[in-house]
Formats: structure tokens, C-alpha cells, sequence
């Protein structure tokens, strides 16, 4: 399961460097969606897979689980959704200005 896993993470950051790596503006906020989502996955499969019971710790609990994990994706999901609309926002109002979301036309109305 870890390695399905492991190559599911490494497709993700693939496909999310590619599409940075892009000239259009859309394609560039897709893929940092993308790295973001292979992050998360990542932490997840890092964290590995434990049986337990809930972190609430009482006379009856041997074992628990560890809830650091799922805070800290959690925590990574709700700041890259805030980042991703503030890019897409920024990419919707330089289309707006400019009438293009080529980088390479961006850079050539600024000289």
C-alpha cells in the first residue's frame, strides 16, 4: 500500500512541476494545486497506517492513534485552498488587465 502510494506522490509532483514549469497562468495555479495535493498525500503516507484507539487517553486505551498527522493536513488544506483562490483571483485580474494569460506576452507589454 505504501508503494502505490509512494508513485501516486511522485505523479502528483510530476504533473504539478510540469504544469509550473508552463507558460500560461492557469496551467501554473493548476499546478501548484497539484504539488499541494501531492503534499498532503505525502504527509499522509508518512504518517503511516496505525490501529488504535481515539487520542483520548483513559484506563482502557493501550494504544492510540497519533492525530498529528491529520492536523497538519488539515492545517495544509485549508491554507493552500485560501492560496489558490488569491492566485486565481490575481490570474483572473491580469487576464482582465492585460487580455492574456500567456507569461511570455506579460513580460513583453512591461518593456
Amino acid at each position: 500500500m505504501e508503494l502505490i502510494m509512494a508513485v501516486a506522490v511522485g505523479i502528483l509532483f510530476t504533473i504539478g512541476v510540469y504544469l509550473i514549469l508552463s507558460k500560461s497562468l492557469l496551467r501554473i495555479v493548476l499546478g501548484t494545486s497539484l504539488l499541494t495535493h501531492g503534499v498532503h498525500l505525502l504527509l499522509l503516507t508518512m504518517a503511516g497506517l496505525k490501529k488504535g484507539a481515539a487520542p483520548v487517553l483513559g484506563d482502557n486505551a493501550k494504544t492510540y492513534v497519533d492525530p498529528l498527522p491529520q492536523a497538519l493536513i488539515l492545517t495544509s488544506i485549508v491554507i493552500s485552498f485560501g492560496v489558490t483562490a488569491f492566485y486565481f483571483v490575481l490570474a483572473y485580474r491580469s487576464y482582465q488587465t492585460l487580455g492574456t494569460d500567456e507569461i511570455d506576452s506579460i513580460k513583453e507589454e512591461k518593456e
